[in-house]
């Protein structure tokens, strides 16, 4: 016991100089590339310190300013480029777009959206291409989207109904139309009988409004401690299981419905989002198939898509105001 407090000093030292050599050898490794100008940065926390404001995007117009169109920030560990130009813009999104197809993977998308298994987090590669056909020549057709026609005229009926109802009152036109669109798209999805589509409503505004902030624990990947102490991994796990338990009971009654309609042999019913992937799980597609977790990550952004068009419309809405 002795002899291991003598050498304990030691032994801290060397593990100090490895930790030391490695972020050295990474900070060459960055050296080797032809890097954007950018801001000076600070050891560790690099150019966090830059956009400390309520404001941060009047910051990087600011730092663009001094630094160009195409600017770097290094965001703790995370290497960023900042684009700021119609001209920078064009070579990211249409020049070179296959380079910069993949989003970047964060703690919220890691848990919500199943090891970020669909379409709007997955990496590019065949995975991703064949969830686009999908979308493209199954759910997005322009036959399905007619099919839907029906839902959309009778929930705008009914908005209108409620808002002619109430007589010159005060009344939340954004939560209103709000609920409205996420009326239409969990319909769409579920169907028009589905006992939990309230209960997934709520959990998923409750998830969009937590992982919609800042975490700092995104900036430090290889620091997992942080989410815990942030909080924010906790949390997220709690809705993840809250969704994945409404998902679960969904896609089973898709299956206990389509089993009994099948054996009664009924007349074909317009099929929803659940049921036109479900036909990619049971084995009947040779090409392609999505596993139980594909499918309620496919599910699940549908939902927080509709949202996410909510929320930027009412910031559009209120700065124009």
């Amino acid at each position: 016991m002795a002899l291991l407090v003598l050498y304990l000093p030691y032994i801290f030292s060397i593990v100090l100089l490895t930790l030391i050599v490695q972020k050295i050898r990474k900070t060459k490794s960055y050296s080797t590339y032809n890097i954007p100008p950018g801001p000076t940065k600070l050891p560790f926390l690099g150019n966090i310190h830059n956009l400390l404001s309520s404001q941060p995007h009047r910051k990087l117009r600011d730092l663009a300013k001094n630094y160009g169109p195409l600017m770097h920030l290094q965001l703790g560990e995370v290497s960023a480029m900042v684009i700021s130009s119609p001209e920078c813009a064009s070579e990211v999104m249409k020049t070179h777009d296959i380079h910069f197809a993949s989003r970047p993977q964060i703690l919220a998308t890691e848990i919500m959206s199943y090891n970020s298994t669909n379409i709007a987090f997955a990496p590019y590669g065949n995975y991703w291409r064949q969830l686009r056909k999908i979308c493209t020549l199954e759910l997005l057709s322009l036959k399905r989207v007619n099919s839907y026609q029906p839902i959309r005229e009778e929930v705008f009926s009914n908005l209108v109904k409620w808002i002619a109802s109430q007589n010159g009152s005060p009344i939340n036109i954004t939560e209103v139309v709000r609920s409205s669109i996420y009326t239409i798209v969990s319909r769409a999805a579920f169907g028009n009988e589905c006992k939990d589509q309230d209960k997934f409503i709520s959990v998923v505004k409750q998830s969009i409004k937590i992982a919609g902030g800042f975490d700092l624990g995104d900036l430090f990947p290889s620091a997992r401690w942080l989410q815990l102490v942030t909080g924010m991994r906790p949390k997220l796990e709690r809705f993840h299981r809250q969704t994945d338990q409404i998902l679960e009971n969904i896609i089973n009654e898709h299956k206990e419905e389509k089993y009994t309609k099948a054996k009664d042999e009924q007349d074909k019913v317009e099929e929803d989002l659940v049921d036109v992937l479900l036909k990619y799980e049971d084995g009947s597609n040779q090409e392609f198939t999505l596993t139980k977790n594909n499918i309620k990550a496919i599910i699940l952004v549908s939902e927080l898509t509709s949202s996410k068009y909510i929320q930027e419309e009412k910031l559009v809405y209120s700065s124009k105001i």
